[in-house]
């Protein structure tokens, strides 16, 4: 096979996976009544002149499922860090012990839990989306080759390999996405 006529799976492989990660990003960010250090992920702080991630300038610990706790390092910034979380969006008071910051995550009601698994379809259907634009681009690859002089049989080879990992990027989404809705509706 020449060079003009195959399709590129490995490019293809690492875009659909590109659209899993942001997937689970995204599910990540998603606060599900349970507590969760990637809660705190894209929280910032002013410390030192530059906007630092609270990850690191405390040691961020989930000791009991409501409970995130950041031991700040240097003390100076507990309330720098306090005041972040609580501009954050997260809903969340932080309760202060020294350099320990404690966030008690609140439990979720019931319609809250059903928007959250809203969302969470609509984060799975964006990356079902994307997957499926990146089948497309494989398809146009396929389209060209076949026009450069690939035969049929290779053509099909190729066709049902771009639609094999295709399917298999799809059950994973969704797999995610019950996963996810699952965790959201659990009390």
């Amino acid at each position: 096979m020449t060079d003009e006529t195959e399709v590129d799976l490995d490019d293809l492989t690492r875009r659909m996976d590109g659209a899993m990660t942001a997937l689970r990003q995204e599910f990540a960010s998603l606060r599900t009544g349970r507590a969760s250090a990637s809660m705190i992920e894209p929280i910032t702080v002013d410390a030192y002149g530059a906007q630092t991630p609270v990850n690191q300038v405390g040691t961020v610990n989930v000791p009991e499922p409501r409970m995130v706790t950041i031991n700040v390092w240097d003390k100076s910034l507990v309330q720098k860090v306090e005041k972040a979380i609580m501009e954050s969006g997260l809903g969340i008071n932080p309760q202060t012990n020294g350099t320990i910051i404690m966030l008690p995550i609140p439990e979720l009601n019931e319609e809250r839990r059903r928007e959250l698994t809203k969302v969470a379809g609509q984060y799975a259907e964006s990356a079902r989306v994307a997957i499926r634009n990146v089948r497309r681009d494989g398809m146009e690859q396929l389209k060209k080759a076949k026009a450069a002089g690939m035969s049929e049989d290779e053509h099909k080879i190729w066709h049902d390999e771009v639609q094999d990992l295709t399917d298999t990027h799809i059950k994973a989404v969704d797999e995610a996405l019950e996963t996810k809705q699952a965790e959201i509706m659990q009390v």
